[in-house]
């Protein structure tokens, strides 16, 4: 057979390399679909977990109640540790203040691998902060996101003082005031307490970033998936007061 005979029927009944990389390619991208699906398959380490927004809610609040009566629940965190080796679900996303009075999970009397908590001095959504909660809810399935403000907040003091004074804080600090700043020009004009009247805008302003923020929150709240709201936690007695 000459040589140019041998190409042609090579060509016409041998496998290409395109066509062989292309294989080779689907293959891989089964086996990862099908591995994709497994993961899906197996069963969340905490199957209590899985609940709605409401029923989510409802979960922070009773364990606030118990919280503030002083009878918080017994926590087994020897096995609570070994079940969440593995991996978390949990049934609810905090953006607390950094404070160190406040403890999101004992404040709503929660086991390990419940809470998905994000802190920073003065609870307000920074681009960190709203990444850590888009892995929460797009990663997690965290069905609801708590906002956690609380009184006296030293952040939102500073704040108002530093907009009042036309000061810059040392440091960083500067960028706290920057992220508190709506709130405290929003309430600066309406007299009265204006540091509680601040901690509250400052809470409700964080809810609706959180709310709009896109991609990824802001389609999960248009498709209910999950709920984003408010609370202000009241060092004196424990209570946290949702906020509307």
């Amino acid at each position: 057979m000459c040589e140019m005979c041998r190409q042609h029927s090579i060509q016409k009944f041998g496998p290409s390399r395109r066509s062989l990389l292309f294989g080779a390619a689907s293959t891989m991208g089964l086996l990862l679909a099908t591995a994709g699906r497994a993961k899906e398959m197996k069963a969340p380490p905490k199957p209590q977990n899985v609940l709605s927004p409401d029923a989510s809610l409802e979960r922070l609040l009773k364990g606030n109640t118990r919280y503030v009566e002083g009878v918080s629940r017994r926590h087994d965190f020897k096995h609570e540790r070994e079940a969440l080796a593995g991996g978390q679900n949990p049934y609810a996303a905090i953006l607390s203040c950094a404070d160190s009075r406040i403890a999101p999970e004992y404040a709503f009397d929660s086991g390990r691998g419940d809470l998905f908590v994000c802190r920073v001095a003065g609870n307000f959504a920074n681009t960190e902060t709203i990444a850590s909660l888009e892995y929460a809810v797009a990663v997690l399935n965290a069905p609801l996101i708590l906002v956690l403000g609380h009184d006296s907040c030293g952040a939102v003091d500073a704040a108002i003082k530093s907009l009042a004074d036309n000061t810059t804080l040392p440091g960083h600090m500067p960028s706290l005031v920057t992220g508190i700043a709506p709130a405290v020009k929003a309430v600066s004009q309406q007299g009265g307490d204006t540091l509680s009247k601040a901690i509250r805008q400052n809470v409700i302003d964080t809810v609706a970033n959180l709310t709009s923020a896109t991609p990824i929150l802001s389609a999960a709240v248009e498709q209910r998936k999950i709920r984003v709201v408010g609370g202000v936690y009241r060092l004196r007695d424990g209570r946290v007061d949702m906020v509307a």
